[in-house]
């Protein structure tokens, strides 16, 4: 339990927009007990200059940081995500519980770092090497759990549903034997993570299935029914081939055969999302789904690019993830998600709705922080009384220009520093980074580059 606490912003960004001489009260179950623009700094525990919500990371798969960086050498004329994913597959077979909690225990301190808060991990590495199924079936998924819980960033697990190699309900393949579950050993996954209330109000619980062609509709739906309310991802329409094949097994493609088979609302989350028509593009935004996008991954796997305006056109929400964390900044997801809206259109400031003037940093970190809140389940998101106590101070030291408006100092923080200068982080209404360091970093990167080296020996 956290102690009360109360702050002092300069500059708050609070979901009306920046404000300035902004209150924080923290209460001790580490939510904001108020927050109050135009205040006074009196009997303030801490003082900023410039605060911002934290950001959610939607969609996360912890144990592809053991590979990142190792996967960018040219090994046949023509390299795909088809080609890495042999290279991921290979990692897959060989991680133990004990490496995936120290993997994960150094990435959740680096996303702390960066200003994620709260991760949702798409999570399929189920079963042990040879494809049994471990005494505790849970095993994997309580590594992800135990490495959340220790380092204090936020987690909404997704247990995953796997079935088939393709459509057709094609067998798994050999190297995806860790990956076999069905929707009943999904749901058991998931009660037992919830039964061990590792942090309660910080660990959610979701579900989630691979895609279209690793797991049928019907299965999809019933597990969707599982679920309920819960978050629920799934990835789809990320890689051309993928389209083909699923118009060629179904006549359909992706995007169309689910929003007609399954009845996608809020508690959706489309990841990646990137090749769809004009009308699947209406009917994703109108849906009230998420589209999870994953700008870096995305551009490493040569995905293609996810049509944005179109999509805020029509009022559509998103948000962000790290995906194959092989780089871990929410500035860059969305610095590169803008940049590559402006090589596509040949015009500039794209990421805003139509009707919309003023600064594009504000409008895509406050649009990917709810976003990405709805996505993981967290009903309440922001600097904002009743929700949970989560935010970043920038150090404004470090920025290029020194502006007097903070939407300008938040522009030139996004688009003009290699990395956004994140100074502390709060997560629960506890202090997670200071001074841009977390207590656990030093001793969790040394403990993963001790598990990468072993694992590359293997």
């Amino acid at each position: 339990m956290t102690l009360p606490s109360t702050g002092f912003a300069e500059h708050a960004l609070l979901p009306d927009g920046w404000r300035a001489n902004v209150r924080l009260e923290v209460d001790a179950q580490g939510h904001f007990a108020s927050v109050t623009p135009d205040a006074t700094p009196e009997n303030a525990d801490w003082r900023a200059p410039l605060v911002v919500p934290a950001m959610p990371n939607l969609h996360s798969h912890a144990f592809q940081r053991a590979m990142a960086g190792l996967a960018e050498a040219r090994l046949q004329p023509r390299d795909s995500f088809w080609t890495w994913r042999q290279l991921m597959y290979r990692l897959a077979l060989r991680v133990t519980p004990e490496q995936l909690q120290a993997i994960a225990r150094a990435l959740y301190t680096e996303m702390l770092c960066a200003g994620y808060t709260h991760v949702a991990e798409f999570h399929y590495l189920h079963r042990d090497p040879q494809g049994n199924a471990y005494t505790d079936p849970a095993e994997m998924a309580q590594q992800l759990a135990i490495a959340a819980r220790d380092t204090g960033i936020g987690l909404t697990l997704l247990p995953t549903l796997y079935t088939h190699a393709g459509f057709g309900a094609t067998p798994l393949a050999e190297p995806q034997r860790r990956f076999a579950s069905d929707p009943a050993f999904i749901d058991d996954l998931v009660t037992r993570i919830d039964r061990q209330r590792y942090a309660p109000g910080r660990i959610l619980t979701g579900y989630a299935a691979h895609s279209l062609r690793a797991a049928d509709i019907a299965a999809i739906r019933a597990l969707s029914a599982q679920a309920a309310d819960r978050p629920f991802h799934i990835h789809i329409a990320e890689q051309q081939a993928e389209i083909d094949q699923c118009v060629a097994a179904t006549g359909q493609t992706p995007v169309a055969c689910l929003l007609e088979s399954v009845d996608v609302g809020r508690n959706w989350c489309l990841v990646h999302a990137t090749h769809m028509t004009a009308q699947e593009t209406t009917r994703l935004a109108h849906s009230g789904a998420v589209a999870g996008l994953c700008p870096i991954t995305e551009a490493n796997l040569g995905d293609g690019v996810f049509p944005l305006s179109p999509f805020l056109k029509e009022r559509g929400t998103f948000g962000i993830g790290s995906d194959s964390n092989i780089q871990i900044s929410p500035g860059e997801e969305l610095r590169l998600l803008e940049y590559g809206q402006r090589l596509w259109h040949q015009q500039r400031c794209i990421s805003l709705p139509d009707d919309a003037l003023g600064s594009v940093g504000t409008y895509l970190w406050q649009s990917a922080t709810q976003g990405g809140a709805q996505a993981c389940g967290l009903p309440l998101w922001g600097v904002r009384t009743g929700a949970r106590a989560d935010l970043c101070v920038l150090d404004t030291e470090h920025l290029p220009i020194p502006a007097r408006q903070a939407s300008t100092r938040f522009d030139s923080a996004l688009f003009a520093t290699s990395r956004l200068p994140i100074r502390d982080v709060m997560c629960h209404g506890t202090w997670r980074v200071r001074d841009g360091e977390h207590p656990m970093r030093a001793d969790a990167l040394r403990a993963f580059a001790h598990v990468v080296t072993a694992l590359l020996d293997d």
